[in-house]
């Protein structure tokens, strides 16, 4: 039984850009992205305001917000934050609904970097032909460019060897090493986004690290994975946002469930509140589907923001804006 269900799991991940643990070591990995793919990968958006404020750095990617839409304005008596969004297929598929609510709620200036199936490594400078991200979307280069006031780290913790860059690390095969691997990764992408902040003479943006929800398969993984995350803050006087913990029961933050009981917030928008007639709602499309992802839409090989309402994006979404408006108020 639990055979069948990781098979059908690994296929699925697979076909979602492998940021997922299936706990299988063995299988190929899927091709990386091919260069003409690069777009699809990557959405830039960016306010007008930002547009006129930096003309040496034009948008090169797919469009987010259009070039003629008004530059949002901030909360008044607020700070209007910068923000930089990286991550793998999490960050992918969540990256429109955060944008808005950032947007939205603080009037920030955002701008996203996602590539699915990537972990930390793929976006430090200098790991070459060996990353799924172009040099011009590393954290440093990008902080470089951009000079954000924060950079929020969504990161699942690719642990089946999907991306070249981890060296065939599972956590499977070799947990210790895997844990090693990414402590030393998260220091080393911290320190690249401190020094790319010192060479652009601008204020060092703190780091926001995304707690993740639980994992259906390994659960104790992700609960070393997020010590990951409030070691390296603590270490660095950076942030955590326990997004993860707005997608688990409330009395159990590492038990798996595809649905939720509705919050007040998604009871009083109950296109949010998936099956109203016994309060709760969807999170994940469900086990035998895709465990991992909050998308509600049927996968697709590629990736892309999720084009449906999804409360689980929003959760998360939410939980992040929470944290950067508790920070910069």
């Amino acid at each position: 039984m639990r055979r069948t269900w990781c098979v059908g799991l690994l296929l699925g991940a697979v076909l979602l850009g492998g940021c997922g643990d299936p706990g299988s070591g063995d299988e190929a990995a899927p091709p990386p992205p091919a260069p003409g793919d690069t777009p699809s990968q990557t959405t830039r958006q960016r306010a007008e305001a930002d547009r006129r404020e930096r003309d040496a750095a034009p948008d090169r990617d797919a469009p987010g917000r259009k070039q003629d839409d008004p530059a949002p304005k901030a909360p008044a008596g607020k700070p209007r934050p910068d923000v930089l969004y990286l991550g793998d297929s999490l960050a992918m598929e969540n990256q429109d609904v955060l944008g808005t609510l950032l947007r939205d709620q603080l009037g920030a200036r955002y701008t996203s970097a996602p590539y699915s199936g990537t972990t930390l490594c793929d976006y430090l400078e200098g790991t070459g032909e060996d990353s799924l991200v172009p040099d011009k979307d590393k954290a440093a280069t990008l902080v470089r460019e951009l000079r954000p006031d924060y950079v929020v780290l969504q990161f699942w913790g690719n642990a089946w060897g999907y991306t070249p860059c981890m060296k065939g690390i599972t956590y499977d095969k070799a947990r210790e090493k895997y844990l090693a691997r990414y402590e030393a990764d998260a220091r080393r992408l911290t320190d690249q986004i401190t020094e790319a902040a010192r060479d652009a003479g601008v204020k060092r943006p703190k780091v926001v690290w995304v707690s993740q929800g639980p994992d259906a398969i390994t659960p104790d993984r992700v609960r070393h994975v997020n010590g990951i995350y409030r070691q390296q803050a603590t270490a660095t006087g950076d942030l955590v946002s326990d997004a993860g913990k707005a997608v688990s029961p409330a009395s159990a933050r590492y038990t798996w469930a595809e649905k939720l009981p509705c919050t007040a917030w998604e009871r009083a928008h109950p296109e949010y509140c998936t099956d109203r007639a016994n309060g709760r709602t969807a999170l994940h499309r469900g086990q035998d589907d895709d465990f991992l992802h909050f998308c509600l839409a049927p996968t697709t090989p590629k990736s892309r923001p999720c084009p449906v309402r999804s409360p689980g994006i929003r959760r998360i979404g939410q939980a992040v804006t929470d944290t950067l408006r508790a920070h910069s108020t």
